[in-house]
């Protein structure tokens, strides 16, 4: 008995020890991401959706994961810090991003070359091989995309409340100028923000049809190939920037445009308010994902065409950290061909748990299920998290969404430029000197912080201290590079 009872020991701690190593084996990595829909991220919440998706992928693939979820006013600043002592080994960005966009991660060597691990994993093949070329890097690979609205244009959204109780004819809008009459409703109706810019810099945005503003980036807008040349441009010198921004100053002096726009006071979240009438909204093919977005019942103008250009695949996508190991590198992949073939797990990382954070509904006329979002703890958006043919519609979404972006995919223009991606390694000084210049002058003159009466001598003033950055170096080498690039 005694020899039966030291056997059963040893057999139980065996498998404890068995079962310790296996835990153990399991790779671990950092994954950081974005809260646009929750300011402020609710950690118990975050760490019960980590526990959640680990307990799905444990007997799938041999990863776990540490969720970092980062309310999108500080993300920026606390993804770069933990990037810079890596602590992270995937990070969700985008060609917009700031400081950790893409433009900046593949020049810093911040990220890990996964063209030759890539092929024959799931990751590989839940992708056409189109969205991979569309997002290569001197020919290699770093980022993962999330396939989305993979093209860019852009929308006016007004809240549908006051379009029905002013009778507005949005689709007489055609340029911005056509606003003014349903600003005055707007502002007579006492609104904060009654145009509310989402103290975003958008010349680069609204101009997308005659520009092609290659650095993805609204700090450096100066830089652009006009679509009527195809030669690279000043835009601050062109006809369109002293009109928009003019355009801009008229309406803050009449109370269209908060000051709390060009003094950075709103938030991501003030769209979710009543405080606002009419704002911008990236095109995509089911608009009416807002509504949840936002909490309310918007109504969308187009006003700027869809193009595809060089970043506009890299609208939001994944990378992995150089700081990471092969072995990390290889779980992220994992990680992510899961998070892009299976919906359960992509509704998980996107939505929550169920019965908590979201419900599996199914309307009547509606073929399959849907998802209903009612939680102010987690809330992510497709967009932001995994591809448009993964993650179950809203219920305010069609059955048929994966269909609709595929389509909407392959209906936009091709820019001039689609494809060159510029090297600033040779002026990266001036680069970024004529950056750090935008805060300054071009945020405020395309946000209303600038008198009416002003702003031809700020643009002048923006030139001149431009010019004192070497800005025309930086200039020259841009069409210098394009040049060749065409001569290709």
């Amino acid at each position: 008995m005694k020899k039966l009872v030291s056997l059963l020991l040893v057999l139980a701690l065996a498998l404890g020890v068995m079962s310790f190593a296996s835990a153990e084996d399991k790779v671990v990595i950092n994954l950081y991401r974005c809260s646009f829909n929750v300011a402020t991220p609710d950690p118990e919440q975050v760490k019960k959706v980590e526990d959640a998706i680990n307990a799905y992928i444990a007997d799938k693939i041999n990863v776990e994961i540490r969720l970092n979820d980062i309310g999108s006013g500080e993300y920026t600043e606390k993804a770069n810090l933990a990037l810079a002592n890596n602590e992270i080994n995937l990070l969700w960005t985008a060609s917009w991003e700031s400081t950790i966009g893409t433009n900046d991660l593949v020049p810093k060597n911040a990220v890990y070359d996964i063209t030759d691990l890539l092929p024959g994993t799931a990751l590989y093949g839940s992708l056409a091989e189109g969205q991979w070329e569309a997002t290569k890097y001197n020919g290699r690979n770093y980022f993962i995309p999330v396939y989305k609205d993979n093209v860019e244009g852009y929308d006016v959204m007004f809240r549908k409340d006051l379009v029905d109780k002013y009778n507005w004819d949005i689709t007489s809008v055609k340029t911005l100028a056509d606003l003014e009459p349903m600003l005055a409703d707007a502002a007579a109706e006492g609104l904060k923000y009654p145009f509310l810019t989402q103290k975003t810099a958008m010349f680069y945005r609204w101009y997308i049809g005659s520009f092609d503003f290659f650095t993805a980036d609204a700090s450096t807008n100066f830089f652009a190939v006009s679509r009527e040349t195809n030669e690279v441009v000043n835009t601050i010198q062109t006809p369109e920037y002293l009109e928009f921004c003019k355009l801009m100053a008229d309406w803050a002096e009449k109370g269209y445009i908060s000051e709390d726009e060009a003094t950075k006071v709103t938030t991501d979240t003030t769209t979710q308010s009543k405080d606002w009438a009419i704002s911008w909204w990236t095109d995509i093919p089911v608009n009416a994902e807002a509504n949840s977005r936002y909490g309310q019942e918007v109504v969308m103008q187009p006003i700027a065409p869809r193009y595809a250009h060089s970043t506009s695949a890299l609208g939001s996508c994944y990378c992995i950290t150089k700081n990471s190991t092969e072995a990390q590198a290889k779980a992220a992949i994992d990680f992510m061909g899961l998070l892009y073939t299976d919906s359960k797990l992509a509704d998980m990382y996107t939505f929550g748990i169920e019965g908590e954070d979201f419900e599996y509904t199914q309307a009547e006329g509606q073929a399959i299920q849907h998802v209903t979002q009612h939680s102010d703890k987690y809330n992510h958006s497709m967009w932001e998290s995994a591809n448009a043919t993964i993650v179950t519609p809203l219920d305010n979404e069609p059955d048929n969404k994966a269909d609709l972006y595929d389509a909407f995919n392959s209906g936009a223009e091709t820019s001039c430029a689609a494809g060159f991606r510029f090297d600033k390694t040779p002026v990266e000084a001036a680069y970024s000197a004529c950056q750090g210049l935008f805060d300054q002058y071009g945020f405020q003159l395309e946000n209303g912080g600038v008198a009416s009466a002003d702003v031809e001598a700020t643009i002048a003033d923006y030139q001149a201290k431009l010019d004192g950055a070497e800005y025309q170096k930086v200039l020259e080498e841009f069409q210098k590079q394009y040049d060749a690039w065409k001569a290709q």
